[in-house]
């Protein structure tokens, strides 16, 4: 069992989060749908206030106080991400709406230019919407073809068979560090690896990682990584694209509009340089001021730290669901994050999250945007308990009374 260190208290930070002062039909809120989106810290929730209340003007247009002083505060927000996943040069940290927006700007500029009839493009199984969606409207346009890369029944990534799959007519995989559906953590240093020797770019979909992990896109060597604010305890409606600099500046701009231009005239028109010559038009700067706020906050409270607690409540939960009777795990890889997905004998999904919401706890119950993975274990759907670092024993205690509760009323 991993002993915790003395500075993270779990009672103390979740003080730290508005949101569970408040009782849902008269029961203490259990949130156990962090993988979907996590709750906001005050620190987050006080620096978009206060840039809306006391700092707020449009950026790297102004030649006035507010303007340029928002203009640094936000290209400073801009330079926290690179140091947090340790790129480069900020100029490879493009301010977006979402991963699902990074996902579409790379397939629409990236795709576009350097994909072409017959080339191929390698999915694993469990990969989100968001990241099949885009790669199937662009095989339509170039006549592509995707490849899926097979799990094991208990979700684990095959490494040797992705490998067989490579050849020279693979030029990207596109890949789920963690898988939201399974919450399988994926051995990605080593896909991107197998994915390079044969002259493939990746795109590595990091949304489920940040919140729990420690990243270094060098490190690792990825291509591309995206990823979304509102997952890892920022606002909604800002993400990060990732791109080695080489690949960004060879790409052309996925929008058109203010900012990303040079100079524009009816006959012709000059790009911006990076990250700007993709972020076009106003950008979300509260959020991106939010998001650098909210990477503040986790690296305060430590990775480390945050892993080990949820490691740890990740086993408890393990261990207290088998007490569950006719729960059957449908995520048990062997590298597992704060997931845990199950079915039920006695109740659909959507049953069970209907019942434990009438007591106060939220998790989500569906296909979790993973549809192949659902058709892969030949079920509709699951219940989705996820963990975030302000969960404690308490969540997963009332988690299970919960779904006693369900076998009681459907027994």
């Amino acid at each position: 069992m991993t002993v915790h260190h003395h500075n993270y208290n779990v009672d103390e930070i979740r003080r730290e989060f508005p949101i569970f002062e408040q009782e849902i039909y008269g029961k203490p809120l259990t949130f156990l749908d962090s993988a979907a989106s996590a709750q906001k810290p005050k620190c987050v929730i006080d620096a978009v206030s206060a840039c809306y209340s006391n700092e707020y003007a449009n950026i790297h247009r102004g030649g006035y106080f507010l303007s340029q002083t928002l203009t640094a505060k936000y290209e400073e927000s801009r330079n926290t991400v690179r140091d947090h996943i340790g790129a480069k040069s900020s100029k490879e940290i493009i301010f977006v709406r979402g991963a699902t927006e990074a996902i579409n700007l790379v397939a629409q500029s990236w795709g576009r230019k350097n994909l072409k009839d017959g080339d191929e493009i390698v999915l694993s199984q469990m990969e989100h919407h968001s990241n099949i969606v885009p790669w199937q409207i662009l095989r339509e346009e170039k006549g592509l073809v995707l490849t899926v890369t097979p799990i094991d029944e208990k979700g684990n990534f095959l490494l040797d068979e992705f490998e067989k799959r490579l050849s020279e007519k693979t030029k990207l995989v596109a890949i789920a560090h963690i898988s939201n559906a399974l919450g399988t953590i994926t051995p990605i240093k080593e896909i991107i690896r197998l994915a390079h020797n044969v002259g493939a770019k990746v795109l590595v979909d990091g949304c489920q990682a940040l919140p729990h992990m420690p990243v270094d896109v060098v490190d690792l060597d990825a291509d591309f990584y995206v990823f979304s604010g509102h997952k890892m305890y920022g606002p909604t409606g800002v993400g990060v694209l990732y791109g080695k600099q080489e690949l960004l500046d060879d790409m052309p701009p996925y929008q058109g509009g203010g900012d990303m231009i040079r100079s524009v005239t009816f006959e012709e028109t000059v790009f911006n340089e990076l990250p700007h010559k993709f972020e076009a038009g106003t950008p979300h700067i509260v959020g991106g001021i939010g998001l650098a706020a909210a990477i503040d906050y986790v690296n305060a409270l430590g990775f480390e730290n945050i892993h080990d607690h949820e490691a740890e409540l990740l086993d408890y939960a393990l261990e207290r669901i088998q007490e569950v009777e006719g729960v059957e795990l449908r995520g048990r890889a062997d590298d597992l994050a704060g997931i845990l997905s199950f079915t039920m004998k006695a109740a659909h999904p959507h049953d069970i999250g209907t019942i434990l919401d009438q007591d106060g706890i939220a998790i989500r119950t569906g296909h979790h945007c993973a549809q192949p993975v659902m058709d892969f274990m030949d079920i509709p759907a699951t219940a989705r308990a996820s963990l975030g670092l302000y969960n404690n024993r308490q969540d997963v205690d009332r988690l299970i009374d919960g779904l006693h509760k369900v076998n009681r009323i459907f027994a």
